[in-house]
């Protein structure tokens, strides 16, 4: 494999360098996400049991300890629910677009990266090719060893960056579902947490 690599030419250092790159901001990525489950709909069904039974200060105190978007969700709109349900909507509103925003953080390098390996590996191809070609008119000979050499080396640029990309791509549908998950999760705390505010608010 190492060989393999080597010889695909000096194409294959800035293919392999955009997939560390793209590792370094899944791995981020998924630290950033999986470290914020803990804070899921269970415990926002208890913040919401919580504000009914003890009161807002109460659950403040519970997501203060917690970490996650639907944490920090429960926390602003309880800070401004003494105040009334539609302050409580207006800070989910606003944190909750904070809170979109963070967990699509970096996304768009991971996809970048995913664009740019298979392109460099097709411009590896294309440089290699250029190479064998000026090998056989330097050779002055058209041999299927020259021009086999030539073309197997030239492929694997392309064969590398296609490997990193799918390699990139799989872990971010990983990210992206872990993600379509929290947005779910923090529309059904929104919820709950507005009709138990509602609730509060009204006794």
């Amino acid at each position: 494999m190492v060989q393999l690599f080597l010889d695909g030419g000096n194409f294959m250092w800035p293919i392999l360098g955009i997939g560390i790159i793209g590792l370094i901001f899944v791995f981020e990525r998924l630290y950033h996400l999986i470290s914020g489950l803990g804070a899921n709909e269970s415990f926002a069904l208890k913040i919401a049991e919580t504000t009914k039974s003890k009161g807002f200060d109460d659950a403040l105190s519970e997501c203060d300890e917690a970490i996650g978007p639907v944490a920090n969700l429960c926390y602003n709109a309880l800070e401004c629910a003494p105040k009334g349900v539609e302050e409580a909507e207006k800070a989910l509103d606003q944190t909750g677009g904070i809170e979109m925003a963070s967990l699509e953080k970096n996304m768009t390098w991971i996809s970048l990266c995913i664009a740019t390996a298979p392109m460099l590996g097709f411009l590896g191809t294309v440089w290699g090719m250029i190479q064998a070609f000026n090998d056989i008119k330097m050779a002055n000979d058209i041999s299927p060893a020259i021009v086999a050499g030539g073309i197997s080396v030239a492929l694997l640029t392309t064969a590398f960056g296609l490997v990193v990309a799918v390699i990139l791509q799989v872990l971010q549908n990983t990210v992206l579902y872990i993600i379509d998950n929290q947005i779910v999760v923090m529309q059904k705390a929104t919820t709950y947490l507005l009709q138990a505010i509602g609730d509060k608010s009204n006794k």
